[in-house]
Protein backbone atom coordinates (compact mmCIF):
# COMPACT_ATOMS: atom_id res chain seq x y z
CA UNK A 1 0.00 0.00 0.00
CA UNK A 2 2.72 2.16 0.94
CA UNK A 3 4.68 1.78 -2.58
CA UNK A 4 0.89 2.34 -4.49
CA UNK A 5 0.67 5.51 -2.81
CA UNK A 6 4.50 7.04 -3.91
CA UNK A 7 3.51 5.85 -6.87
CA UNK A 8 0.07 7.85 -6.89
CA UNK A 9 1.66 10.81 -5.34
CA UNK A 10 4.73 10.69 -8.29
CA UNK A 11 1.40 10.82 -11.04
CA UNK A 12 -0.34 13.63 -9.58
CA UNK A 13 3.11 15.86 -9.45
CA UNK A 14 3.86 14.74 -13.08
CA UNK A 15 0.46 15.74 -14.32
CA UNK A 16 0.75 19.25 -12.35
CA UNK A 17 3.85 20.09 -14.00
CA UNK A 18 2.34 19.77 -17.58
CA UNK A 19 1.26 23.82 -18.44
CA UNK A 20 -2.83 23.59 -19.12
CA UNK A 21 -4.09 26.06 -22.00
CA UNK A 22 -5.97 28.00 -18.81
CA UNK A 23 -2.45 28.96 -17.84
CA UNK A 24 -0.67 30.31 -20.81
CA UNK A 25 1.12 33.27 -21.63
CA UNK A 26 -2.06 36.52 -21.28
CA UNK A 27 -0.21 37.60 -24.68
CA UNK A 28 -0.40 34.45 -26.17
CA UNK A 29 -4.74 35.02 -26.12
CA UNK A 30 -6.49 35.33 -29.21
CA UNK A 31 -7.68 38.60 -29.53
CA UNK A 32 -11.29 37.36 -30.07
CA UNK A 33 -13.33 40.00 -28.48
CA UNK A 34 -15.25 39.68 -24.85
CA UNK A 35 -12.81 39.91 -21.14
CA UNK A 36 -9.93 38.45 -23.20
CA UNK A 37 -9.59 40.67 -25.54
CA UNK A 38 -9.48 43.83 -23.68
CA UNK A 39 -7.09 41.76 -21.19
CA UNK A 40 -4.59 41.50 -24.04
CA UNK A 41 -5.09 44.78 -25.62
CA UNK A 42 -3.84 46.45 -22.19
CA UNK A 43 -0.96 44.67 -22.25
CA UNK A 44 0.25 45.65 -25.86
CA UNK A 45 2.69 48.95 -25.49
CA UNK A 46 1.06 52.37 -26.27
CA UNK A 47 2.61 53.89 -29.00
CA UNK A 48 0.08 56.43 -29.84
CA UNK A 49 1.87 59.18 -28.40
CA UNK A 50 5.13 59.05 -30.02
CA UNK A 51 6.42 60.16 -33.60
CA UNK A 52 5.78 62.83 -35.23
CA UNK A 53 2.43 65.82 -36.02
CA UNK A 54 2.00 69.24 -37.28
CA UNK A 55 -0.36 71.78 -35.90
CA UNK A 56 -1.57 75.31 -36.19
CA UNK A 57 -3.10 77.57 -33.48
CA UNK A 58 -3.93 81.26 -32.76
CA UNK A 59 -5.56 83.29 -30.01
CA UNK A 60 -4.60 86.90 -28.29
CA UNK A 61 -1.28 88.28 -27.63
CA UNK A 62 -0.82 90.48 -24.09
CA UNK A 63 2.46 92.32 -24.63
CA UNK A 64 4.52 94.63 -21.44
CA UNK A 65 6.99 97.00 -23.47
CA UNK A 66 9.69 97.85 -20.31
CA UNK A 67 11.57 100.70 -20.51
CA UNK A 68 14.88 102.40 -18.56
CA UNK A 69 13.06 105.70 -17.91
CA UNK A 70 15.87 107.03 -16.25
CA UNK A 71 14.89 110.76 -15.58
CA UNK A 72 11.19 110.81 -18.24
CA UNK A 73 9.45 109.55 -14.73
CA UNK A 74 6.16 110.34 -15.95
CA UNK A 75 5.95 109.01 -19.29
CA UNK A 76 3.63 105.85 -19.06
CA UNK A 77 3.55 102.68 -21.33
CA UNK A 78 0.88 100.49 -20.20
CA UNK A 79 0.46 97.03 -21.76
CA UNK A 80 -1.83 96.72 -25.07
CA UNK A 81 -3.61 93.13 -26.75
CA UNK A 82 -2.65 91.79 -29.85
CA UNK A 83 -2.99 88.99 -31.87
CA UNK A 84 -0.78 85.48 -32.51
CA UNK A 85 -1.29 82.88 -35.39
CA UNK A 86 0.99 80.43 -36.40
CA UNK A 87 2.20 76.53 -37.35
CA UNK A 88 4.71 73.95 -35.62
CA UNK A 89 5.89 70.31 -36.66
CA UNK A 90 6.45 68.25 -33.21
CA UNK A 91 8.46 65.23 -32.81
CA UNK A 92 7.57 62.95 -29.89
CA UNK A 93 10.44 60.17 -28.54
CA UNK A 94 8.80 58.91 -25.95
CA UNK A 95 4.86 59.92 -24.54
CA UNK A 96 6.10 62.03 -22.36
CA UNK A 97 8.60 63.87 -24.24
CA UNK A 98 9.02 65.80 -27.73
CA UNK A 99 10.98 68.54 -29.48
CA UNK A 100 8.58 71.17 -31.13
CA UNK A 101 9.41 73.91 -33.73
CA UNK A 102 7.13 76.72 -35.35
CA UNK A 103 6.80 79.64 -36.76
CA UNK A 104 4.28 82.73 -35.57
CA UNK A 105 2.95 86.13 -36.11
CA UNK A 106 2.81 87.77 -32.70
CA UNK A 107 2.15 91.37 -32.58
CA UNK A 108 3.63 92.86 -29.54
CA UNK A 109 1.57 96.15 -29.39
CA UNK A 110 1.86 98.87 -26.28
CA UNK A 111 0.89 102.52 -25.68
CA UNK A 112 2.62 105.56 -24.85
CA UNK A 113 1.34 108.15 -22.57
CA UNK A 114 2.63 111.00 -20.24
CA UNK A 115 1.33 111.39 -16.77
CA UNK A 116 2.04 115.32 -16.84
CA UNK A 117 -0.10 115.72 -19.92
CA UNK A 118 -3.10 113.69 -19.49
CA UNK A 119 -5.26 113.59 -22.75
CA UNK A 120 -2.62 115.45 -24.29
CA UNK A 121 -0.36 112.78 -25.68
CA UNK A 122 -1.99 108.73 -26.17
CA UNK A 123 -0.37 106.55 -28.75
CA UNK A 124 -0.87 103.46 -29.64
CA UNK A 125 2.25 101.33 -31.18
CA UNK A 126 1.51 98.46 -33.37
CA UNK A 127 4.81 95.86 -33.55
CA UNK A 128 4.39 92.90 -35.73
CA UNK A 129 6.92 90.34 -35.25
CA UNK A 130 8.08 86.38 -36.73
CA UNK A 131 9.14 84.38 -34.42
CA UNK A 132 10.79 80.93 -34.56
CA UNK A 133 10.59 78.87 -31.11
CA UNK A 134 12.41 75.90 -30.39
CA UNK A 135 11.53 74.16 -27.68
CA UNK A 136 11.70 71.07 -25.21
CA UNK A 137 7.91 69.63 -24.44
CA UNK A 138 6.71 67.48 -21.84
CA UNK A 139 3.83 65.88 -21.41
CA UNK A 140 1.46 64.06 -18.64
CA UNK A 141 -1.84 62.01 -17.99
CA UNK A 142 -4.13 59.94 -19.60
CA UNK A 143 -4.69 58.45 -22.63
CA UNK A 144 -7.34 61.28 -24.31
CA UNK A 145 -6.32 64.44 -21.93
CA UNK A 146 -2.68 65.29 -21.41
CA UNK A 147 -0.94 68.08 -19.39
CA UNK A 148 1.56 70.04 -21.45
CA UNK A 149 4.93 71.73 -20.23
CA UNK A 150 7.51 73.38 -22.56
CA UNK A 151 10.48 75.56 -22.28
CA UNK A 152 13.08 76.58 -24.56
CA UNK A 153 14.66 79.57 -27.07
CA UNK A 154 13.45 81.54 -29.65
CA UNK A 155 14.96 84.51 -32.51
CA UNK A 156 12.66 86.72 -34.83
CA UNK A 157 12.45 89.63 -36.34
CA UNK A 158 10.72 92.47 -36.11
CA UNK A 159 8.99 93.36 -39.16
CA UNK A 160 6.94 96.42 -39.07
CA UNK A 161 5.32 99.10 -36.49
CA UNK A 162 2.65 101.82 -36.94
CA UNK A 163 1.30 103.89 -35.22
CA UNK A 164 -1.89 106.24 -34.41
CA UNK A 165 -3.06 108.70 -31.53
CA UNK A 166 -2.88 111.90 -30.67
CA UNK A 167 -0.44 114.37 -29.42
CA UNK A 168 -1.29 118.00 -28.23
CA UNK A 169 2.65 118.31 -26.56
CA UNK A 170 4.96 118.45 -28.78
CA UNK A 171 2.80 121.34 -31.33
CA UNK A 172 2.12 124.46 -30.34
CA UNK A 173 -0.70 125.67 -27.17
CA UNK A 174 -4.30 124.79 -28.41
CA UNK A 175 -3.56 122.58 -30.94
CA UNK A 176 -3.48 118.68 -31.75
CA UNK A 177 -1.82 116.63 -33.41
CA UNK A 178 -4.13 113.58 -35.28
CA UNK A 179 -1.73 111.14 -37.13
CA UNK A 180 -2.02 107.11 -38.09
CA UNK A 181 0.86 106.11 -39.89
CA UNK A 182 3.33 103.41 -41.06
CA UNK A 183 6.97 103.72 -39.35
CA UNK A 184 9.55 104.19 -40.91
CA UNK A 185 12.73 101.82 -39.61
CA UNK A 186 15.95 103.87 -38.10
CA UNK A 187 18.89 101.85 -39.05
CA UNK A 188 21.15 103.34 -36.12
CA UNK A 189 18.45 103.35 -33.97
CA UNK A 190 16.26 100.26 -34.26
CA UNK A 191 17.16 96.61 -33.64
CA UNK A 192 15.31 94.28 -35.54
CA UNK A 193 16.18 90.99 -34.86
CA UNK A 194 14.87 89.43 -31.52
CA UNK A 195 16.36 86.74 -29.14
CA UNK A 196 15.12 85.14 -25.74
CA UNK A 197 13.90 82.11 -23.74
CA UNK A 198 9.98 81.05 -24.34
CA UNK A 199 7.91 78.38 -22.15
CA UNK A 200 4.35 77.79 -21.42
CA UNK A 201 2.03 75.62 -20.27
CA UNK A 202 -1.42 73.98 -21.60
CA UNK A 203 -4.12 71.01 -21.67
CA UNK A 204 -4.03 68.57 -25.22
CA UNK A 205 -7.10 66.78 -25.68
CA UNK A 206 -7.12 63.61 -27.94
CA UNK A 207 -10.16 63.15 -30.18
CA UNK A 208 -9.05 60.65 -32.37
CA UNK A 209 -6.60 58.45 -33.33
CA UNK A 210 -4.94 61.15 -35.50
CA UNK A 211 -6.41 64.41 -34.62
CA UNK A 212 -5.62 66.48 -30.82
CA UNK A 213 -6.88 70.00 -29.68
CA UNK A 214 -4.75 71.65 -27.53
CA UNK A 215 -5.29 75.29 -25.33
CA UNK A 216 -2.02 77.07 -24.32
CA UNK A 217 -0.37 79.89 -22.87
CA UNK A 218 2.73 80.98 -23.97
CA UNK A 219 5.55 83.62 -23.24
CA UNK A 220 7.93 85.32 -25.21
CA UNK A 221 10.53 86.98 -22.65
CA UNK A 222 13.07 89.05 -25.10
CA UNK A 223 16.87 88.94 -24.55
CA UNK A 224 17.58 91.91 -27.18
CA UNK A 225 16.64 95.16 -26.54
CA UNK A 226 14.53 97.30 -28.98
CA UNK A 227 16.78 99.77 -29.24
CA UNK A 228 21.06 100.38 -30.35
CA UNK A 229 22.79 102.04 -27.93
CA UNK A 230 23.45 104.72 -30.59
CA UNK A 231 23.69 107.05 -27.78
CA UNK A 232 27.03 108.17 -26.05
CA UNK A 233 26.04 108.98 -22.33
CA UNK A 234 22.84 107.33 -22.28
CA UNK A 235 22.14 103.87 -22.41
CA UNK A 236 18.57 102.96 -23.67
CA UNK A 237 16.79 99.54 -22.92
CA UNK A 238 13.53 98.58 -23.96
CA UNK A 239 12.33 94.93 -24.39
CA UNK A 240 8.88 93.06 -25.07
CA UNK A 241 7.67 90.43 -23.46
CA UNK A 242 4.72 88.79 -24.47
CA UNK A 243 2.41 86.01 -23.17
CA UNK A 244 0.09 84.36 -26.27
CA UNK A 245 -3.55 82.86 -25.03
CA UNK A 246 -4.12 80.46 -28.37
CA UNK A 247 -6.05 77.39 -29.34
CA UNK A 248 -4.85 75.05 -32.08
CA UNK A 249 -5.39 71.80 -33.31
CA UNK A 250 -2.55 69.36 -34.61
CA UNK A 251 -2.50 65.81 -37.14
CA UNK A 252 -0.77 63.13 -35.73
CA UNK A 253 1.05 60.92 -38.17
Amino acid sequence: MKSKSYVLIGLACALLAIPSKAQADPYDVPITGGARNCYSIDKIPNKAQEGWRLGINGGAAWNHYSIDKKYQTDYRYPSQWGGTAGVFTQYNFFDWLGVRAGAYFVQRNYRHTRAEYSGLLDVRYENNYLLFPVTANFSFGGQHVRGLVNAGVYGGAWLNCRRHGTDAVTVGPGSINEFDEQMAFNAKKDQRGDFGMTGGVGVEYRFHDHWAAQIEATCYYSLISTTKQYMTHVKDYRYHTTIGLQAGISYIF
